[in-house]
């Protein structure tokens, strides 16, 4: 493996499988973290809220020089941040209330290289098909839905599901790479540095 260059604050797979597509070098660093949003809270401020603040936690965890890159992703609709399904019952109830609408993500993501962190917002939409009850639980069933947030994840069998999107599909995972990518060039990150 090679050194790292990043501190990933995020157990995320989907997080850890975006950043090997774009070839950076990274450790992942696990950090707790009260994700219950602030009275009032908008959804946009408690993305990068979060992703700041795991950002600082990691730099706790790992006390050196390396920057720390944070994230979070919600699933909005109607203004209400849709978080991970308890049960079965939950994902059901919440894929029906997203079927036949549009909803939007929203991913922030903060990178810690100096005293402060610099930080990004990817917003996108996502609308999904009309489907009945008997589709939702045949999709829950797969077990899929139970530990994402809004109760689908795009890059498995949810992608069956999106009637259409328009924004960042990293950032529906749950990295938007083109803001990651903006922030680790102000980093010093050259990733698409010609080669000689």
């Amino acid at each position: 493996m090679k050194h790292p260059t990043l501190h990933l604050a995020s157990g995320s797979p989907r997080r850890r499988e975006l950043l090997d597509q774009i070839g950076v070098a990274y450790e992942v660093v696990r950090v707790g973290m009260d994700e219950t949003p602030l009275p009032n809270e908008a959804p946009a401020e408690y993305v990068i809220r979060l992703a700041i603040a795991k950002a600082e936690a990691g730099r706790q965890v790992r006390e050196d020089a390396i920057p720390v890159l944070g994230a979070d992703t919600a699933v909005v609709l109607d203004d209400e941040i849709l978080g991970k399904p308890m049960d079965r019952e939950g994902a059901v109830a919440m894929l029906m209330r997203l079927s036949g609408r549009e909803h939007q993500v929203m991913s922030g993501v903060a990178l810690l290289f100096g005293e402060k962190p610099e930080a990004r917002l990817s917003v996108s939409n996502v609308e999904f098909d009309h489907f009945d009850e008997a589709t939702a639980r045949a999709y829950v069933a797969t077990g899929e839905p139970l530990d994402k947030a809004g109760g689908y994840g795009i890059q498995g069998r949810g992608a069956l599901l999106v009637r259409h999107l328009r924004g960042s599909y990293s950032g529906v995972m749950g990295l938007p790479l083109f803001e990651t990518a903006q922030l680790l060039e102000l980093a010093g990150f050259s990733l698409l540095a010609p080669t000689t």
